[in-house]
Order: structure tokens, then sequence, then C-alpha cells
């Protein structure tokens, strides 16, 4: 009885936050849309946090996005040991628990971002400053650029395996389709997608900083999106990928209710 009430309360702090994790992503496609527009200099997580800081209600917005965050860390975690049984052992569901973890690796650096916000700590700078500092830490390293340059790997394939889920609709595979709307299905693959971009543009930004060993070369989601910006009909296509990311956002709402985790 006890684990059963355990695992419902595990599920209701990690379908909470799933829908923060949605939260933070509608954010960003705001700050990305007024890039476009000129309207902000900072299109990524940090910048989506820190906007709401400056709410009349921002303190107690801080705190419970960064339990949200938190717990949908935690969830994620939780589904790297125990989730996933639906999925046959293997490839796919190493892939599956691969996922998770870069999920709960972002949700919990953006939730301890958002504590720091809060109380006051820090939260300073943006995910480009944080982005070149691992950088040139990890190129400091014996056979630093070779393991900057397999880091930018890494990146690429997360990058990949986003946009391969959207396209074949894999991540349909982890919901229960009697609990979700069908627009969730046209929002995931959208959102996904335009995810796989933005992680596919870090990639190479972090390979080019391998290559020529300068860290300050190296970009996070705010430079990947202005350096798509910066492209011929650059402005269009930051404007497609904002709308993926909302798509994104709005996707997890819907999949917080629906996944089988």
């Amino acid at each position: 009885m006890v684990d059963v009430r355990a695992r419902k309360a595990t599920q209701m702090l990690g379908r909470f936050g799933m829908v923060c994790y949605g939260v933070v992503h509608l954010l960003v496609a705001w700050l990305a849309l007024q890039v476009v527009f000129g309207q902000s200099e900072q299109a990524d997580q940090k910048g989506a946090v820190s906007s709401l800081a400056e709410s009349p209600v921002g303190p107690v917005l801080l705190w419970g996005l960064a339990v949200g965050l938190l717990a949908y860390a935690l969830w994620q975690i939780l589904m790297i040991f125990n989730g996933y049984t639906w999925v046959e052992e293997g490839k796919q569901r190493f892939l599956r628990k691969f996922g998770a973890g870069s999920r709960a690796f972002v949700a919990a650096a953006i939730g301890i971002y958002t504590i720091e916000l809060a109380t006051g700590s820090g939260g300073g700078g943006s995910s480009n400053q944080s982005t070149q500092e691992w950088t040139a830490k990890l190129m400091a390293q014996p056979f630093g650029r070779v393991l900057v340059g397999i880091l930018a790997l890494i990146i690429l394939g997360v990058a990949v395996a986003a946009i391969r889920r959207g396209v074949k609709k894999k991540f349909m595979e982890d919901l229960d389709r009697a609990q979700l709307p069908k627009p969730a299905e046209p929002l995931g693959v959208v959102g996904h997608c335009a995810k796989g971009v933005a992680y596919g543009i870090i990639g190479l930004l972090v390979g080019i900083a391998a290559i020529n060993a300068d860290p300050g070369q190296a970009q996070g989601l705010d430079g990947a999106l202005k350096t798509l910006q910066a492209q011929t009909f650059g402005s269009i296509l930051l404007f497609v990928v904002a709308l993926g990311f909302a798509a994104y956002g709005v996707f997890c709402f819907a999949a917080a209710k629906a996944h089988k985790g």
C-alpha cells in the first residue's frame, strides 16, 4: 500500500514537473519571437526563467517552477532505472533512457538556476556564457580538444534522436492514446523537430570550437538561435523554430497526463 502511494506521489510530482518543463519551452518560444522582432537580446532557458522574476509574483512563480523542474528531473532519473518497461529491451530502451537522462540534466540545471534567482544567490549570465565556461574547462584537460569534439558529437546525437523521434512519432509509444488530445500528436512532431534543429546548431558550434581550439566559439541555446537568425531568411527560420518550441511546450501539457511512466 505504501509502495502504491509512493508511486502515485512520484507520478504526480513528475507530471507537475512536465507541465513546468512545458512552461519553460513556451517562455523560450516567446523570447525567441521577441528576438525576431528585435525586442529581446536573450532567448534561452535562463532568459525564460529570468522573465518570470520580473513579474509582481516572481518569487512565488520561481519557487513553484523550481520544485516542478527538480521533480521532473527526479522523475526522469527514476525512469532510467525503472521505466520504459513497455519498450523492447536493447537499443530502443537504451535510447529512451538516454533521452530521459538528457532531459533530467537540463531540467535539473534550470531548476538549480531558478533557485539561485529566487534566493538572490546568483543566476547571472546566459547559456552562451555557461557553455563557453564548461568548454574552456574541458579543453584545459589533457586531450581537451578531443573531449570537446566528443561532446559535440553527443549533442549532435541528441539532436538527430530528437528529430527522428519527432518524424517517426516515436514519442507516441510512451503515451496512452486514450488520454491524449488529437492535436498533441502534430504538436509533438513539430516540437521535437524544432528542438532537434536547435540542439544540432549547438552541437555544430561546439564542434567548431573544438576544431579551432577556441571555447569562445561554443554557444548555448541563445547563441544557436541567434546563429540561425543570422542566416539567409534567418528571421523566418527563427520564427518557425520559435513556434516549434511553443508546440513542444503545449505538447508537454498533454503528455503530462497521458505519459505511461
